[in-house]
C-alpha cells in the first residue's frame, strides 16, 4: 500500500490530471464528448481501486485534508465572476435566461423527485439525478454529496459522479441535434437575427482588456499573489459566515458564504477599482483548483456502491433528457427571440442544463461553424452557465435539503 501525505496526495493528484490529458488526447471520443482531464484520470485512478478491492489489496491510502479548502477556492473563483455590470451589458435577455435556466432546474428537481419515490428510492436520489449533477456538473455534485449521504443518501458522491458523466455525454449527444431540427423547421440563418449585441460584447471586452492593462499586471508575480491573497481573504471571510449559518442550522455547503463575500468583492471593486482585481488571474487559480479538487475526490470514489442503482439512475436520467429536449422546443427557443441567435442559445442551454459549460460552448461552436456566427449567443450563454447559475442552483439545493434531511 502506498501512504501519501497531505502534500504528497496534491502532487499525486496532479500527477493523475496529466494521465488524464494524455488520455483524452489519445481517444478521440473523450475529447469529442468534453469529457474533463479530471475525470478521467480520477475514474482510473477509482477503478484500478475498485479491481484491487476484489482481490482484497489495498493500493492507496490518500490524505484528502486539501480537498475541501480546494473546492472552496474554486467556487470562491465562480463568485468573483458574479459582475453586475457585466450582466447589466447583457440587457434584458440574459436575465430572461438566467430566470429560464433557475426555473429549469427546480423542474428537473421536481422531476427527479416525482420518479425516485416510486421507484423506491430516497427523494433526494432524485435531486442528485437534477439539478445537482446535472445544472451543477460534476463540481457541484461532489462539493454537496456529504450533506445528500448524511440525509440518508448512501453513496452520494459515486451516484453524482455517474450522473454527471451521464449528463455530460447526453449534452453532447441531443444539443445539436436539436438545434439543427429547430434551424430546418423555421428555416433560420444568420441574417434572421434581429438583436444587436456588439455594444454589449464591445463593453465586457472594454472592461476585461482595461483590467489586463492596469498598472499591477506589469508585474505579473505580484498580480499573482495579490489575486491569490484577495481569494484566500474571500475564503476565510465566508467561513465565518458559513459558521454563523450553521450556528443556527441553516444546511449550506462551505463554499456559500466564500460566493457571496466573493460576489461582493467584485461588484465594490467594479465600481471603485479599490482591489485592482484580475479577472483572467482569479479565473485560472479557479480552474487549477477545480482540476486538482476533481482529482481527488473521484480517486477517493467507492465505486462498488453504485450497484443496484443503475436502473433508477438510467430511468431518471432518461426522463430529464426527455424533459430537456422538450423545454429547449418550447418554450426556451420561443421566448429568446425565435430567432437563429436563440436556436444556437438552446444548444448551449441544452448542454450546461444537461452537462457543463464546455458543452454548451462546443454545440454553439459546432453550430456557428456550420450556420454562421451568433455573437449574442455566446454572450449570454457563458455569462449563465459559468458563473451565475450556481448561485440560485445552491440555493435550490438547499431547500431540497433541509425539507428532506
Amino acid at each position: 500500500m502506498l501512504k501519501l501525505d497531505l502534500i504528497q496526495t496534491v502532487a499525486f493528484a496532479g500527477m493523475v490530471l496529466f494521465i488524464g490529458y494524455g488520455i483524452r488526447g489519445i481517444i478521440p471520443f473523450l475529447a469529442r464528448y468534453n469529457i474533463p482531464a479530471p475525470v478521467i484520470g480520477g475514474l482510473l485512478i477509482a477503478v484500478m481501486i475498485l479491481i484491487a478491492r476484489r482481490y482484497e489489496v489495498t493500493l492507496f491510502q490518500f490524505d484528502t485534508t486539501l480537498q475541501s479548502p480546494l473546492m472552496i477556492a474554486f467556487f470562491t473563483s465562480i463568485g468573483f465572476g458574479a459582475s453586475y455590470s457585466l450582466l447589466k451589458v447583457g440587457g434584458p435577455q440574459v436575465i430572461l435566461f438566467f430566470i429560464l435556466a433557475s426555473v429549469v432546474a427546480i423542474i428537473q428537481n421536481v422531476v427527479g423527485i416525482l420518479l425516485a419515490i416510486p421507484l423506491g428510492m430516497h427523494p433526494l436520489f432524485g435531486v442528485i439525478v437534477g439539478s445537482l449533477t446535472l445544472t451543477g456538473g460534476p463540481a457541484t455534485g461532489l462539493a454537496f454529496a456529504p450533506f445528500f449521504e448524511q440525509a440518508g443518501v448512501a453513496g452520494a458522491a459515486t451516484l453524482a459522479v455517474a450522473a454527471a458523466m451521464a449528463g455530460i455525454v447526453s449534452a453532447g449527444l441531443v444539443g445539436g441535434p436539436v438545434t439543427t431540427y429547430i434551424i430546418s423547421r423555421y428555416k433560420l440563418n444568420p441574417a434572421s437575427t434581429n438583436t444587436p449585441v456588439a455594444t454589449g460584447a464591445t463593453a465586457i471586452t472594454r472592461q476585461e482588456s482595461g483590467s489586463a492593462r492596469s498598472a499591477d499586471e506589469a508585474n505579473s508575480s505580484f498580480v499573482l499573489i495579490k489575486n491569490l491573497v484577495i481569494v484566500l481573504a474571500a475564503m476565510w471571510v465566508g467561513a465565518w459566515i458559513s459558521n454563523g449559518l450553521k450556528a443556527i442550522h441553516v444546511t449550506l455547503p462551505a463554499y456559500i458564504g466564500a460566493m457571496v463575500v466573493a460576489a461582493v468583492v467584485r461588484n465594490l471593486d467594479d465600481r471603485t477599482k479599490i482591489f485592482g482585481l484580475s479577472p483572467r488571474v482569479i479565473d485560472d487559480l479557479g480552474n487549477t483548483a477545480l482540476s486538482l479538487f476533481l482529482v481527488m475526490a473521484l480517486m477517493t470514489l467507492k465505486l462498488w456502491e453504485l450497484a443496484g442503482l443503475a436502473l433508477p439512475l438510467l430511468v431518471i436520467l432518461a426522463a430529464q433528457i426527455v424533459v430537456i429536449v422538450a423545454l429547449c422546443l418550447w418554450p426556451v427557443f420561443q421566448l429568446m427571440g425565435r430567432d437563429y441567435e436563440s436556436a444556437v442559445t438552446v444548444s448551449g442551454f441544452c448542454g450546461f442544463m444537461l452537462g457543463i459549460t464546455a458543452n454548451a460552448m462546443a454545440n454553439m461552436t459546432t453550430l456557428v461553424e456550420r450556420y454562421g456566427p451568433a455573437p449574442r449567443a455566446f454572450l449570454i450563454v457563458p455569462m449563465i452557465a459559468a458563473f451565475f447559475i450556481d448561485f440560485p442552483n445552491a440555493l435550490i439545493i438547499t431547500v431540497c435539503l433541509n425539507i428532506w434531511k
